[in-house]
């Protein structure tokens, strides 16, 4: 099981990568495994704010279909657009070019309460 250190996680199993106030979020290579072969992501929030543990898409798997959920609250600026034509790349690339969402965090406190690599570790 993939889970980089310099990440933070979530109970719902996504992964953030914080740059300054920009989140950058997509779903663990866990989650990816326990949903198999994805075939469409969903993302229809872009420009809007939500809150945290707010949901911000879909992702449909061959067998099932996961709500992806904020991390933390801030307005979706960006989609992953390259998911559109590949959805199966959040299943070979999860932390890279399978990211989903970035967000313009509005509340960068948030991020305190994220799990470490550890504390994720931990929690599955």
């Amino acid at each position: 099981m993939n889970i980089p250190k310099d990440l933070k996680y979530t109970k719902d199993h996504e992964w953030v990568r914080i740059e300054g106030d920009i989140a950058t979020v997509g779903i663990t290579d866990y989650a990816q495994d326990q949903l198999g072969d994805i075939v469409f992501v969903d993302i229809q929030t872009q420009g809007e704010t939500l809150a945290k543990e707010e949901v911000f898409g879909a992702i449909e798997a061959v067998k099932t279909v996961a709500d992806a959920f904020m991390p933390v609250s801030g307005e979706v600026i960006e989609v992953n657009a390259g998911l559109e034509d590949a959805p199966q790349t959040v299943n070979s690339d999860p932390y890279g070019e399978g990211w989903m969402i970035k967000i313009k965090m509005s509340d960068l406190s948030e991020a305190d309460a994220l799990m470490d690599a550890d504390g994720y570790a931990a929690l599955l």
